[in-house]
């Protein structure tokens, strides 16, 4: 890789391991059953990632659909290229929304019967179908139909001429939680549905309840689709998956030293003095801050890899710029990178470090770095 795209113009930048995300795609669809597919969640660009090199990188692991939030991120995957079935996730209600749908070939996402009865109307004014696929509200109070209303909606849309039905799905709120009674008593509605239908011999398509934490941790959720977000970007949802399956962490941040000082002991740093040095020190300032997606809730609560070495993260984190304390790393210089998250050699800092130090999860830290950031492959001379 050239120094000079990850060269001395960038300040600092966010590597995307692509070999990672198609490791860890493959790696989870090799756990699956031989009839369960696998749709690979890239919402939000992809956690953070980039959504068309995150989609790409999962075709090649097995990825067979791809799920969104918006139809602004669905269409950015068809006007990259990307063919595979599409699933919007999040609420649509206007009409023009379902002809965007037609115009790609999107699936939305149904919740309730106005929604279906829009999305036909708009299917049958085009002259061709579309496909949909029904979700459930099984215990989320989300998104979704009371389950309860489900066979009499499947119905419904079974019967709308202009309506494909291609699958039926609803969404886990405590999935991380071992023997979570909810989690069961989720399962329990949706099976009760599917049971409903088996009966009277309608087919919804695809069947699908899991999310990353269910796809880890227990096969009987997996139906014939799973949908995986977190796990194929190389992190667990929580601990006791960590050692299920070994997921590559995808993504790595660093940053450039843009200044070394020599303080005397009793100076304070950055805004507020919350940090005052004890001793001489030799500060590194680095060029990333909050405005990046380095949470300020991480000042003087966070490390840095350096070279080898943790070094401490000292004073408040500011919108550009934050201070690390180089005393003990004589051979740090102007120029040199230093690596904020993910992998430097043999030693690693994951996100949910972060999370646990900001009381929040794993998820927001990867999705919180602005594209200020450019994305760009791993470089090997770190």
């Amino acid at each position: 890789m050239s120094l000079l795209m990850h060269g001395p113009q960038q300040r600092a930048w966010v590597e995307i391991n692509r070999d990672a995300i198609t490791h860890n795609t493959r790696c989870i669809k090799a756990s699956l059953g031989e009839h369960c597919e696998l749709m690979a969640v890239v919402k939000a660009d992809g956690y953070g990632h980039g959504a068309v090199t995150v989609a790409e990188a999962a075709i090649k692991g097995g990825a067979s659909s791809f799920g969104v939030a918006t139809l602004a991120e669905a269409i950015e995957l068809r006007q990259a290229g990307i063919q595979q079935p599409v699933l919007v996730l999040g609420n649509l209600q206007a009409p023009e929304e379902f002809r965007c749908c037609l115009h790609w070939q999107l699936m939305p996402t149904i919740s309730s019967l106005r929604q279906a009865q829009l999305a036909n109307q708009e299917a049958a004014n085009a002259g061709h179908p579309l496909a949909v696929q029904l979700k459930l509200d099984t215990g989320m109070a989300r998104l979704g139909a009371p389950w309860e209303e489900g066979p009499q909606l499947l119905a419904a849309i079974n019967a709308m001429a202009d309506l494909q039905l291609h699958g039926l799905y609803s969404h886990l709120a405590e999935a991380d939680q071992l023997g979570s009674s909810h989690t069961r008593l989720q399962q329990q509605r949706f099976e009760e549905v599917m049971q409903h239908l088996t009966g009277i011999n309608q087919r919804p398509g695809l069947c699908h309840l899991a999310n990353s934490a269910a796809t880890l941790g227990n096969r009987e959720l997996h139906y014939n689709l799973v949908r995986v977000g977190l796990a194929i970007y190389g992190h667990a949802p929580t601990a006791h998956l960590s050692q299920k399956i070994a997921l590559k962490p995808a993504m790595t941040v660093r940053a450039r030293v843009t200044l070394l000082r020599e303080v005397p002991a009793g100076v304070g740093v950055s805004y507020g003095h919350r940090f005052i040095t004890q001793r001489p020190s030799r500060l590194a300032v680095l060029g990333i801050g909050y405005a990046d997606g380095v949470a300020r809730l991480l000042s003087g609560r966070m490390e840095v890899m350096a070279q080898g070495e943790r070094l401490p993260q000292v004073g408040a984190i500011t919108m550009d710029q934050l201070v690390v304390d180089a005393t003990d790393l004589p051979s740090l210089e102007e120029g040199h990178v230093v690596t904020l998250l993910g992998q430097a050699g043999n030693d690693q800092i994951g996100p949910e470090v972060w999370s646990e130090t900001c009381g929040t999860i794993p998820w927001e830290i990867l999705c919180s770095f602005n594209h200020r950031l450019p994305r760009l492959p791993p470089c090997q001379e770190h």
